[in-house]
């Protein structure tokens, strides 16, 4: 005698379909599957889905690994900043981040990652030289004749 075995209605409407031949004849039918990952990395397709969305996964990342990542972006970061105080505003900021990092107790299980302070002012020179490298030498304009005599203006000539 034989058992009766239940089943749920997705799998009946995937029997039904299966029986009427409409999965006969799909493209790559009997081919493998191909570019499944490694097989050794469980988060293989976590990873495929964020290279494929184009997913920022730093922020995924351990508080103390963000910091460090920031980190190994100093001075090329920072270029387009215009003023020093700017740039030293950012760094002291970073530093302060690691610093409250520092504070938290480390997740249970997990080693303590601590990220590195920078040197603001060993930075901030290297901004300097970085941003002097970026910035196209100036040449000052020639210098007109309304410049060269500042106390004319043009509605004195129409006296």
């Amino acid at each position: 005698m034989e058992r009766s075995r239940w089943e749920s209605p997705v799998e009946k409407a995937i029997r039904e379909a299966q029986e009427r031949g409409e999965f006969d004849d799909l493209p790559g039918a009997g081919k493998p599957l191909h570019d499944l990952g490694d097989p050794d990395d469980p988060l293989w397709w976590v990873r495929r889905k964020a290279e494929r969305e184009q997913l920022d996964l730093s922020l995924a990342l351990p508080t103390a690994l963000q910091l460090r990542k920031e980190a190994a972006g100093f001075p090329q970061s920072l270029v387009e900043l215009r003023s020093e105080d700017a740039v030293r505003r950012v760094l002291e900021d970073y530093n302060e981040r690691v610093r409250r990092d520092r504070l938290r107790p480390p997740d249970p299980g997990m080693p303590q990652l601590l990220a590195p302070t920078v040197d603001v002012d060993a930075t901030v020179e290297r901004w300097r030289a970085l941003r002097a490298a970026s910035q196209p030498p100036t040449v000052d304009p020639p210098v007109t004749t309304r410049e060269a005599r500042p106390g004319r203006r043009w509605w004195r000539r129409r006296r």
